[in-house]
């Protein structure tokens, strides 16, 4: 049997993208999944649309985005943890290569996957627009991790949830520093750009 992947995804707000993100989970050719939605107090239909197509659907109270994730992986059983946003959705072999990656290198503690962005409005043409530029042979200032171990990201003490923005980048240091490697997939996830403004965009770059 195949090792249970658990897919974490914090929402807020997010009924536009939340049903394509998780229609795409069902069509992973890698099938052992549980998928976990932490929805940050929707005022619209995330959690509802999220409660048709997975049980594990929880509602917090407002709360940054590594809270939200850290609660995701508390309730999660699986042997390994994928964090995804809710504008994301993956292509159909991106957990199969991620957990077929960890089982043939056991110093591997976490995975890098390569985003491709499909922008929603003209700043997000711009974010897509600066990504063109950034390796496809990997790059750690610009390729976050997002799929561990368990045992990784325990070790690591899981996102640090005083940072907002740097944790991607500050958790797979982390791991690095516990002694695991960090490989990286070819397989891509499609990132649907959706930037509200300019002064959010510096703030994050910031």
């Amino acid at each position: 049997v195949r090792p249970l992947v658990s897919v974490i995804i914090p929402a807020h707000n997010e009924a536009a993208v939340i049903g394509t993100n998780l229609a795409a989970l069902k069509k992973q050719t890698y099938s052992n999944l549980e998928i976990i939605v932490v929805d940050d107090s929707s005022s619209d239909d995330t959690a509802a649309i999220a409660k048709k197509l997975t049980p594990h659907v929880f509602t917090r109270r407002h709360a940054e985005r590594s809270v939200q994730r850290n609660f995701g992986a508390k309730q999660a059983k699986g042997k390994y943890l994928l964090f995804l946003d809710a504008d994301m959705e993956l292509t159909s072999t991106v957990i199969n290569d991620c957990a077929r990656k960890v089982q043939a290198d056991k110093k591997i503690g976490a995975i890098a996957i390569p985003e491709t962005p499909i922008a929603c409005n003209f700043l997000g043409q711009v974010k897509a627009f600066e990504r063109e530029f950034y390796s496809e042979e990997g790059d750690p200032d610009t390729d976050a991790a997002r799929f561990f171990t368990r045992e990784a990201f325990m070790k690591a003490g899981g996102y640090d949830e005083t940072l907002t923005g740097p944790e991607d980048w500050d958790l797979p240091e982390n791991v690095a520093k516990a002694g695991y490697r960090i490989g990286r997939i070819n397989s891509r996830i499609i990132h649907y750009e959706r930037i509200p403004s300019l002064i959010r965009l510096l703030q994050k770059k910031y």
